[in-house]
């Protein structure tokens, strides 16, 4: 990783975080209102959604397809979330299933930084500065580093970093009657504390959801589902049930496992949005639980 890679990152890490203190103070002096949260809100799901439904689901392991114009559109999204390229990011997550829990997974926290606190932390934050971004376009994410429209958005993300916390500071700025006071705390609100957050339930995917949880499939990794992770996560905290089944576009395989990133797909199917989208019969899931794998 370079110089310049690792400087990225860490001001990906720390500005949020000020942010976030930022925001404590005015919380604090009541400088928020109704408007911030809403703007904080709508870019929550906006760019969470672009990560969830767009980099994962759609992208990485193609749990159902759509039409050209709107998988960009997730791309694009996604990128606003500032977790780095989509090509960075598919490919990080492929390696990360093709080596998961073993060496070579650019982020697990059982490999290679001992066990306990250093793995959960390399797992969590560490590896942004070892491992993110490293694997290789061509072989994890081939068929995006082929397609010049991927390839586009891809180089563009510094550009989408900054249109991140544009939008939010504009929306504040209106919706407050044109005042710099509007502009500054949609900037804190939408912006920088948005994206800590977005950061940190994402990364708790990674390091949470594969050292605590439930698990009731026969795989060989240590994917954990964590149920109090569901509603922020928008359905991505059932790691357990993904890692088993990758390919589902519904990681909330159970009745009462709350996946909002399944329903906004539900819903892009029954608008004829979606189509071919995986489902994983009930007969499939027993087959692998824990319960039949012992019997």
């Amino acid at each position: 990783m370079t110089r310049a890679e690792r400087t990225f990152n860490l001001l990906g890490v720390v500005l949020p975080f000020v942010g976030v203190l930022v925001a404590v103070v005015l919380l604090w002096n009541r400088a928020v209102d109704a408007t911030d949260l809403a703007i904080l809100a709508a870019m929550y799901l906006l760019t969470g959604l672009g990560v969830t439904v767009g980099f994962h689901r759609l992208l990485t392991h193609r749990a159902f397809q759509t039409y050209p114009w709107l998988e960009r559109l997730f791309a694009v999204l996604g990128s606003l979330s500032v977790e780095g390229s989509v090509l960075d990011w598919v490919a990080d997550h492929r390696k990360h299933h093709a080596h998961t829990d073993r060496e070579g997974d650019p982020h697990s926290p059982h490999v290679g930084h001992g066990s306990g606190l250093p793995g959960l932390w390399h797992a969590h934050v560490g590896w942004l500065f070892e491992t993110q971004g490293q694997a290789d376009w061509k072989r994890y994410a081939a068929e995006l580093y082929e397609d010049p429209a991927m390839r586009t958005i891809s180089r563009r993300f510094p550009w989408f970093a900054l249109v991140s916390l544009l939008i939010p500071t504009v929306a504040g700025f209106l919706l407050d009657g044109f005042t710099l006071r509007g502009a500054a705390l949609g900037l804190v609100w939408g912006g920088l504390v948005r994206i800590f957050f977005v950061h940190h339930v994402t990364w708790s995917v990674n390091s949470v959801c594969h050292f605590f949880g439930r698990r009731r499939f026969d795989i060989e990794d240590r994917s954990t589902n964590v149920a109090w992770l569901s509603l922020v996560s928008l359905g991505e905290s059932w790691h357990h049930n993904h890692h088993a089944f990758p390919r589902s576009a519904y990681h909330g395989l159970g009745r009462w496992e709350l996946d909002p990133s399944g329903l906004i797909i539900s819903a892009l199917a029954r608008f004829g949005l979606a189509w071919n989208v995986v489902r994983i019969a009930p007969e499939r899931q027993r087959a692998k639980t824990l319960v039949a794998s012992q019997t």
